[in-house]
């Protein structure tokens, strides 16, 4: 089983992120902290099993907690989960959260992958997605993550940002593969609910333009791939043996359990969703021992559209025999188009197609 905690805790609010996340404010950080125990404790009677494959904490900022919180964090896990044979731990963090001490401590803690959270290399765009770090001081961050032995480092990376033009896209890629980082992910932005980036794109002051997306998006294809790394999901690249096993589990469809206000969870045919509320989700773990609402059953059917929509978006692709007969006919379309290809029993997106996955899925089903 893959294991996921949500640190929704952050300096400063993104006017971009749609993920439930806030500042510390009140928040009594040690009950917070005792919750996620006490929910796995729940958990981990309730299910059965306690061997984790994967663990990755995101958030929010989990390189916010301080090393006494971290630690409790980690000792409530290992008391609660069998986490001798983690395959990977990833740890989200932001550059201004952390110093060579503190990456230290994320190596003693067991973590074997650092996410980087810089978006971009360009001051100015910085400004605009309300990031705290600088250039300079993400530069740093790596070197800084390698003296301290952490074995795998992400970089994420955002293209198609308010006022952003394709030089300062270039000069983020080449600043991201300059430091060598052993994975990097780009993402093309987008306008979500309940941010001040949505509010600025209905009235119409942001724009969001395909034509414009798919530069950017093919840039960064082309400098990636050409400085060796493997282009193997949508947004995601990575060097030899750096993909994310974490993230892949979720593509093919393993079983996961979220931890934290807001976390989803999907367990034998049982989705279910977290309060995203964090003095609501302390209270009710104390109450119940758990946080759930939201609750749905999928069914066989839920799970097929899934992972088309998912597996699509990978250079796995989709075994053909998934489709029914009338997504066959439009299939071919999608073939004929250039936008996929038949190999080996599989539909796998072409490089004009991959960025229109989205769209592509709509089409067939």
């Amino acid at each position: 089983m893959q294991l996921y905690l949500h640190i929704p805790f952050c300096h400063r609010i993104c006017p971009y992120c749609s993920f439930y996340k806030h500042t510390p404010g009140n928040t009594d950080m040690r009950a917070f902290i005792e919750a996620i125990g006490s929910e796995a404790t729940y958990y981990s009677a309730k299910l059965g099993t306690k061997k984790i494959n994967t663990l990755y904490l995101g958030g929010g900022t989990p390189s916010m907690l301080s090393r006494t919180l971290l630690g409790q964090l980690q000792q409530q896990l290992q008391q609660n989960f069998d986490l001798t044979e983690l395959k990977e731990f990833t740890f989200e963090a932001n550059p201004a959260t952390f110093d060579l001490k503190k990456a230290n401590l994320f190596r003693e803690m067991g973590i074997t992958r650092i996410s980087l959270g810089i978006q971009s290399f360009d001051n100015d765009v910085l400004k605009t997605l309300g990031r705290e770090h600088s250039r300079e001081e993400a530069q740093q961050t790596v070197p800084l993550l390698r003296e301290a032995g952490i074995p795998q480092v992400n970089i994420d990376l955002m293209f198609s940002i308010p006022n952003q033009s394709i030089e300062s896209w270039l000069d983020t890629l080449e600043c991201a593969i300059a430091l060598e980082p052993d994975h990097i992910s780009a993402y093309n932005l987008t306008y979500e609910e309940d941010t001040e980036f949505i509010k600025k794109y209905t009235t119409g002051e942001y724009i969001d333009d395909p034509e414009e997306n798919a530069k950017f998006y093919h840039l960064a294809h082309t400098l990636l791939t050409e400085a060796g790394y493997e282009h193997y999901e949508t947004s995601n690249y990575a060097k030899k043996g750096a993909k994310s096993t974490h993230n892949k589990s979720y593509w093919q469809g393993a079983q996961y359990l979220g931890l934290g206000p807001s976390a989803v969870s999907t367990i034998d045919h049982t989705r279910w969703k977290n309060l995203p509320d964090t003095a609501g989700y302390i209270k009710q773990i104390n109450s119940v021992g758990h946080a759930q609402t939201e609750i749905e059953n999928l069914t066989n059917e839920d799970f097929r559209i899934e992972r088309m929509a998912l597996m699509l978006r990978t250079t796995e692709g989709l075994p053909m025999n998934v489709f029914t007969e009338n997504e066959q006919a439009r299939v071919q379309t999608i073939i004929t188009e250039g936008l996929a290809i038949h190999k080996e029993d599989h539909l796998i997106l072409t490089a004009k197609g991959s960025p229109l996955v989205d769209s592509i899925v709509e089409h067939i089903l």
